[in-house]
């Protein structure tokens, strides 16, 4: 059954992309029908408009309330008919109202294999750095369902990076979106088939 995505981002919007395109072609049977962000300015937002994709700017500034806010961002998705939530680089934590309407149908994506390097203030390159200097051998990316708090929920799906020994921030960074982006697309369309069952989604 197609599934009905929404995307919440913060950025450049890169993995958007990643999933607009996949919808396109028929990698993921479904449609993106809805694009949020906290930043008026973000790339996520010009990228969802000039698919044509209702776009959303929606953060403390249009909603100063935080209950204001948590009830703005669930009305959006649930006007959106939304099966999956997906988080690509939001760097907002998503309020309890959104949550508890969407328990167990929010992911989100991680630039490591947690547990390890999660948690409060790991994020970007922080993230990234960390590996680094840890002296592991490989990294990655985790799939997750978002929770009350970071990184914590269920993994749903990992991928494993190699880190090279010459590696900076700046080239894990780059082998670990593009590692990120195969991945969001690949566990988006097996949710799609029905080959990978969400808690909460029928």
């Amino acid at each position: 059954m197609p599934i009905t995505l929404a995307v919440l981002a913060s950025g450049e919007g890169t993995t958007l992309q990643s999933i607009v395109d996949a919808c396109a072609d028929g990698r993921i049977q479904g449609e993106v029908a809805a694009v949020i962000s906290n930043n008026s300015g973000a790339g996520a937002l010009r990228r969802a408009r000039a698919a044509g994709i209702p776009a959303h700017h929606i953060s403390s500034v249009t909603h100063p309330a935080p209950r204001a806010l948590d009830e703005a961002i669930k009305a959006t998705l649930l006007d959106a008919r939304v099966d999956v939530v997906c988080l690509a680089g939001y760097l907002k934590r998503l309020g309890p109202d959104t949550l508890a309407a969407f328990r167990g149908r929010v992911l989100n994506t991680h630039p490591a294999l947690l547990p390890k390097f999660g948690g409060t203030g790991m994020f970007g390159d922080r993230v990234f750095a960390a590996v680094l200097a840890s002296g592991d051998s490989e990294s990655g990316v985790s799939l997750h369902v978002v929770d009350e708090h970071y990184d914590t929920g269920p993994v749903v799906q990992q991928a494993r990076v190699h880190v090279e020994a010459r590696d900076s921030v700046a080239s894990l960074k780059a082998r670990t979106q593009e590692c990120e982006r195969e991945l969001v697309v690949q566990t988006l369309a097996a949710i799609a088939l029905g080959e990978l069952r969400l808690v909460g989604r029928p």
